[in-house]
């Protein structure tokens, strides 16, 4: 693989020219945001196996803005940091011979998956077992850490944030995203209730809290705002295709004007897919930037957009280097790229590349 100094050493080089190498002018109508913020993508999901304490904490002292965790429930109705209810992919659970009878088939917004569900685990059992990577054939280095780190609670990651925090003198954010909350709902097991009540706990529910909540179901973050009446900033995600589960409006619906005024009643920004703001043309390489950064901020919405990786598999084309799809490509270019179209934020696996790339865009 190559070597990651060298990487991000390209990438500063690229940065100090005239014009960076493979990248696309930015709309005349954007700005330059020298507020906009680094969201560690799972924690620094690109050096850590994802949603472990060592990722979050790696991600805060890499400079990262925001640390992400992904919630879902246990049986006892714990929240817990994973990036689905299915954990076989992510644990050592398929392993463990005491939990084999659990494996089960579900309908997981109308997609059939097969595997072990947190919805079927106390937490205590959940505590049993330990964390491994997700993608091993893309970050090799990462299965290094397979069977350290326990599965965290929401509370434990919180508990993390604020020791860092006074550690490293800022106050670091955290921005909770809700795992198919319809999903759990349905087996009794709703996540509002749960995330507003720790929120307000450790005293974070509460207007200029470093704090976000995201989920791609625009009704659960109605429910959150209407209901609950939570005082920290929401977020809407959003796909390239398709809608919300058990929603009537297309995401593409969402965000028309018309679209990002109405959310803008009970949301404080969105987070598209980042071919969203600049889609890959037919050869893969970038095209020109749509206008949705501009109506966005036209509504008064912010935008961070995701997933922004280093490996070439995920970078367009002309920001590739070499031929192998897990090699580091110009990661640094592509995130300038997309700064200077006048996003508020970005999410990245690899949360020293975004700060890098925020410095050098400006």
């Amino acid at each position: 693989m190559a070597d990651r100094r060298q990487v991000l050493r390209m990438g500063a080089v690229a940065a100090a020219a005239p014009a960076l190498a493979g990248t696309i002018a930015a709309p005349a109508e954007a700005t330059r945001r020298k507020d906009s913020e680094v969201f560690g993508h799972r924690g620094a999901s690109g050096y850590r196996p994802e949603h472990t304490l060592a990722s979050y904490e790696l991600a805060a002292r890499m400079g990262a803005d925001y640390m992400e965790p992904d919630l879902v429930s246990t049986k006892d109705h714990v929240l817990v940091c994973r990036h689905e209810p299915e954990i076989g992919g992510t644990t050592d659970v398929a392993t463990r011979p005491e939990f084999a009878d659990r494996r089960k088939t579900v309908s997981l917004d109308g997609i059939s998956v097969t595997g072990w569900f947190t919805e079927d685990f106390t937490l205590a059992e959940l505590k049993t077992l330990r964390a491994i990577e997700r993608l091993p054939a893309v970050r090799q280095e990462n299965t290094l850490y397979d069977g350290l780190f326990e599965v965290p609670t929401f509370q434990e990651m919180l508990d993390l944030r604020a020791k860092l925090s006074k550690e490293l003198g800022r106050d670091l954010g955290v921005i909770p995203e809700t795992k198919h909350p319809t999903y759990f709902r349905n087996l009794g097991l709703e996540l509002e209730t749960p995330l507003v009540q720790t929120l307000r706990r450790n005293r974070l529910d509460k207007r200029g809290a470093k704090v976000w909540i995201q989920s791609f179901e625009a009704a659960n973050l109605k429910v959150l705002h209407q209901q609950y009446r939570v005082q920290v900033n929401l977020v809407f995600l959003t796909s390239a295709a398709g809608s919300p589960f058990n929603d009537t409006k297309t995401y593409a619906q969402y965000l028309t004007p018309a679209g990002l005024k109405e959310l803008s009643q009970y949301v404080d920004g969105i987070g598209p897919e980042k071919n969203q703001i600049i889609p890959r043309n037919a050869d893969a390489t970038l095209g020109t930037p749509t206008s949705l950064v501009k109506d966005a901020h036209a509504a008064g919405v912010k935008v961070i957009p995701y997933t922004f990786r280093a490996e070439n598999q995920f970078l367009p084309a002309e920001l590739r280097v070499g031929t192998n799809p897990n090699d580091y490509g110009k990661a640094i270019d592509e995130q300038i790229t997309f700064l200077r179209t006048g996003i508020d934020g970005l999410f990245t696996d690899q949360p020293d590349i975004g700060v890098l790339a925020r410095k050098l865009a400006h």
